[in-house]
């Protein structure tokens, strides 16, 4: 919201929805819309979804459901049930809940959701203070290792392909600056051809694994980097296509089409209006032409552009589809969300 003038920042490796909350002064001091833009995908997959040692024996996994009875049963007890996660509205927020409701409990009448830092996340396990909590890695595989509980799922498991962070900018610094804009699109883009490469895994973890960053083990990091997970609930699943994607398949490429699954998401639990405008907020927020623009002057091969905006209809594990011409009728379907 500051800017880089007022000392704040201009862009940032961010939630996928955070830019429209922005953008629409949902999440912003005294509800004031900041301009906001999306101008490339930064990944797909490989969040988590892990639960606490004190339900291993329900053997929950892809199947929510099997939480329920032992979720009201604490309730019963007296006991609050947590759900934690990065932000409101944010990408592991909207993971979080639909795991559960796919399973049939309620995210905002069944347990309650908090949010908590992801470097902050086992640490709060282990004391007790969540029982389930949706982050990216390399904090799941960490719980794991260190004994504090388990993966019931991972995100690519129930949308396979699905878009996760984003690379948003202020729209007043690409105004003013248009061509930093563009060289940044394309060092990104380069930085993604590399992640992608197998063969940088190795080194990539090792990087990322150091104080100045991550600060933690790359044992803890490079299995889920490369597709094997530990679940940690005896399950151990190696050479999956799980792993993160970062460029091969359009990732890099911001389709509006998936702008609208997560604007429609956040209808879905109270935090747009019913009668927001998914195509025209999309249409302001997301600039798919400047990514197109920048991948031309790199050199991107045409095959790794795509050529619509709309990736098309999208699957989910529980049979759930999602057609972005058409939203209202994807709403229509969830027997689960904040407006019924």
């Amino acid at each position: 919201v500051l800017g880089s003038e007022a000392n704040g920042i201009d862009g940032a490796h961010i939630l996928t929805p955070m830019p429209y909350l922005m953008h629409t002064g949902k999440v912003t001091q005294n509800k004031q819309p900041l301009p906001m833009a999306i101008v490339a995908r930064l990944n797909y997959d490989c969040q988590g979804i892990s639960v606490a040692q004190e339900y291993a024996a329900t053997g929950v996994g892809l199947d929510a459901s099997k939480l329920k009875e032992a979720f009201a049963a604490k309730k019963a007890a007296g006991k609050e049930v947590k759900a934690a996660m990065t932000f409101p509205g944010g990408t592991h927020d909207l993971w979080i809940r639909y795991w559960l409701a796919a399973g049939g409990i309620d995210p905002d009448k069944d347990v309650s959701t908090i949010v908590v830092p992801p470097p902050q996340m086992v640490a709060n396990m282990k004391v007790g203070n969540m029982d389930v909590f949706c982050v990216g890695e390399p904090w799941n595989e960490q719980l794991v290792h260190q004994g504090v509980g388990f993966t019931a799922a991972t995100t690519g498991e129930l949308w396979k392909g699905h878009p996760e962070k984003a690379l948003g900018l202020r729209a007043a610094f690409i105004e003013k600056y248009p061509n930093a804009t563009k060289a940044i699109l394309m060092a990104v883009m380069e930085a993604q051809q590399w992640c992608e490469a197998m063969e940088n895994k190795d080194e990539m973890a090792s990087i990322i694994g150091k104080r100045q960053w991550m600060n933690v083990p790359s044992a803890d990091i490079i299995g889920r980097l490369k597709g094997d997970i530990n679940y940690g609930n005896d399950r151990v699943a190696k050479g999956t296509d799980l792993y993160m994607k970062f460029w091969k398949g359009g990732v890099s490429y911001p389709f509006k089409s998936h702008d609208s699954w997560f604007l429609a998401e956040n209808i879905r639990w109270g935090k747009f209006a019913p009668t927001t405008d998914i195509k025209a907020l999309v249409d302001q927020v997301n600039r798919e032409d400047l990514w197109r623009e920048a991948a031309k002057d790199l050199g991107v091969a045409a095959s790794d552009i795509p050529a619509s905006s709309s990736r098309g209809v999208e699957t989910f594990f529980d049979g759930k589809t999602f057609d972005p011409a058409n939203p209202s009728a994807y709403l229509d379907s969830l027997k689960i969300k904040a407006s019924a």
